[in-house]
């Protein structure tokens, strides 16, 4: 199903809706990201708390009684486990720590004219890169499960 350009505004809309939350709350700020690894700062743990406690129940319902825009019931399937979501997991929080971003703020910091994400986010893109085009060799070292290209809707 191709998006239409109304649609893609309104998404564009949303993600900047985000990045200015972001921006704002000190979530993609440097310093308060070290801080919160460091233990020295809380803010942003009050942050992403409050993320949980406002995303559970919307999830909790959605699953329960949501449907599609179609009126299908919305299915949720479960991804498995593997060894691959520990090494990923951990990269992802070397990274975080590192450059003091995760994807979303690393577009925000660049909204914000800060130099030094442009580096992290040519990290980001070399090591996306890299990860699809080593993949066939990893999946045998990691035993990960094959991989899925697109949506799956054909």
């Amino acid at each position: 199903m191709k998006t239409s350009p109304l649609m893609m505004l309104f998404y564009l809309g949303l993600g900047t809706v985000f990045g200015l939350v972001l921006s704002r709350s000190g979530a993609a700020d440097y310093n308060f990201i070290q801080g919160m690894f460091l233990l020295e700062e809380f803010q942003l743990y009050g942050i992403i708390g409050t993320a949980v406690a406002v995303t559970a129940p919307g999830l909790y319902f959605l699953k329960r009684y949501g449907k599609t825009a179609t009126g299908e019931k919305l299915q949720f399937e479960r991804k498995p486990g593997h060894r691959g979501n520990i090494y990923g997991g951990f990269l992802f929080g070397i990274g975080w720590a590192i450059t003091g971003m995760c994807p979303g703020p690393i577009l925000v910091n660049i909204g914000e004219g800060k130099l030094y994400a442009i580096a992290a986010l040519a990290g980001t893109l070399v090591g996306a890169g890299s990860f699809g085009a080593l993949y066939p060799k990893l999946q045998g070292i990691f035993k990960l499960p094959s991989l899925q290209v697109g949506t799956g809707e054909g």
